[in-house]
């Protein structure tokens, strides 16, 4: 993943442009429009599914690799775009050796994905995706298309090296819905990064059109490894191509997507397809990326947003707050979304006491205030300055969420002016069952707020 795509921020803010504001109060799942090139998919069980998923609103996105022997950006510093910084003491070449090196280096002894599926189980996490390979082309299953894998390099001698296997395993023995991350382009591959050329940029460094026989062998190559994983796993819910600009438009990168969709559903019946960036059948929900879109959406979706500033692993890391996260998911599932978490597991091969600490607050939040999250739908006014609202799908609660932010106060009361509790109705603290008195201020309604309330809180309107 790269930190600014600017193809896809610049769809991405005409999505903003053409989104409707307010919405129908009904459940998302049965929403079937098209909007900004969302096709719904036409599969009964792919809409099953991505209905199913819809519901669970929390994920973790967990990116592990070679990059984290060092604790550096995933993949992206052997890629010479302008923004990329690295050693200048290096050639590239040198730079390049340097850095595929590290599959030499990359012996998580401490890895333990049962520490990673319960701790984010604890978290009230609902689904999980796990990079089996990021644009770098390192593996982390034990591929038979090429030799580098974890399986074949430092941790090759571990019974636990055939890595993808025992983190699948952790997280379905945890009830989690099973993701596979997947990079369409790769780095180290000669099919794609054909070393007759120099490299420039993200892209195929070669021109498909002359070399149509090599194109060939990488599209190839790249259903040969989705087909591995889709067949020999266990059983994968979502599949999440990431590497937007491998698509026919672009420098004739056509990897058949309806073909490699086909052999993926037919070995994975009901499959969530999501071909980031890439208007179509084969996204079947849109990934904005460390950004909340600003206005409801119609149509399925996911921010991917990470707990520190960064996907992977890094020495120094710059944490978000456990508030700061709960108030992001607020907002979110209020306009419709989901939210998948990035972690970086350590180059031991763990999760670092501090996002531990994080995520446990996190799930301690999401066990008494869930009911306002799981499962819920949106209203037709998605929020009021930091108020937030979501329904229950038969519609008979709401729920305000009062996000209290980073070194802020609970207010001693609240009000709002949409929503309004009808005649009988009352207005009760989420997480105590306590009913709050509620009186009428013209034409908002006015909620004090118990003393005892210390962070981000949520009501209850039925």
């Amino acid at each position: 993943m790269k930190k600014k795509h600017t193809l896809f921020v610049c769809r991405f803010l005409l999505t903003m442009m053409v989104s409707v504001i307010m919405m129908p109060a009904v459940a998302q799942g049965d929403i079937v429009q098209q909007a900004d090139g969302y096709e719904w998919p036409q599969q009964e069980d792919v809409r099953a599914k991505l209905r199913q998923w819809q519901d669970l609103k929390f994920g973790v996105l967990l990116h592990w690799g070679i990059y984290a022997v060092p604790g550096i950006v995933e993949s992206w510093s052997i890629c010479d775009e302008n923004w990329i910084r690295r050693d200048t003491t290096m050639s590239y070449q040198q730079y390049m050796d340097w850095y595929f090196s590290l599959a030499d280096k990359f012996c998580p002894r401490d890895f333990d994905a049962r520490q990673w599926a319960r701790v984010c189980r604890e978290a009230g996490m609902k689904y999980m995706i796990f990079t089996t390979k990021h644009h770098d082309g390192f593996c982390m299953w034990d591929s038979r298309e090429t030799d580098f894998t974890i399986a074949r390099h430092a941790f090759r001698d571990d019974p636990r090296k055939d890595v993808l296997r025992h983190v699948f395993d952790a997280f379905r023995q945890q009830q989690l819905m099973i993701g596979a991350y997947f990079s369409k382009p790769d780095w180290h591959s000669q099919f794609y990064w054909w070393d007759v050329f120099a490299k420039k940029g993200r892209n195929v460094n070669y021109p498909v059109e002359q070399f149509p026989w090599r194109w060939k062998q990488f599209k190839q190559y790249t259903h040969r490894q989705i087909h591995e994983i889709m067949a020999n796993y266990g059983p994968v819910d979502i599949l999440w191509l990431d590497g937007g600009w491998v698509y026919p438009e672009n420098r004739g990168q056509d990897i058949d997507m309806p073909g490699l969709a086909a052999m993926a559903r037919e070995l994975q019946p009901g499959l969530l397809i999501v071909d980031r960036t890439i208007r179509g059948p084969y996204e079947n929900y849109q990934t904005p990326e460390q950004s909340i879109p600003k206005a409801q959406i119609l149509h399925p979706w996911e921010s991917c947003i990470s707990l520190s500033d960064d996907w992977g692993y890094v020495r120094k890391p710059r944490w978000k707050s456990a508030r700061k996260i709960v108030n992001t998911l607020a907002e979110i599932v209020a306009k419709g979304g989901n939210l998948v978490l990035g972690v970086g597991p350590t180059p031991e091969g763990l999760i670092e006491p501090e996002a531990v600490s994080r995520l446990r607050d996190i799930g301690r939040w999401l066990s008494v205030n869930g009911r306002a999250i799981y499962a819920t739908v949106t209203t037709p006014y998605d929020h009021e300055g930091n108020l937030w609202f979501t329904q229950s799908k038969d519609g008979r609660s709401i729920f305000v969420i009062c996000c209290v932010g980073d070194g802020e106060t609970v207010p001693s009361k609240v009000s709002w002016h949409h929503h309004l509790p009808a005649k009988g109705q009352q207005i009760r603290l989420l997480a105590t069952g306590k009913r709050l008195r509620h009186t009428m201020v013209g034409d908002s309604v006015e909620v004090p707020i118990p003393p005892s309330v210390s962070e981000t809180f949520v009501m209850e309107i039925r």
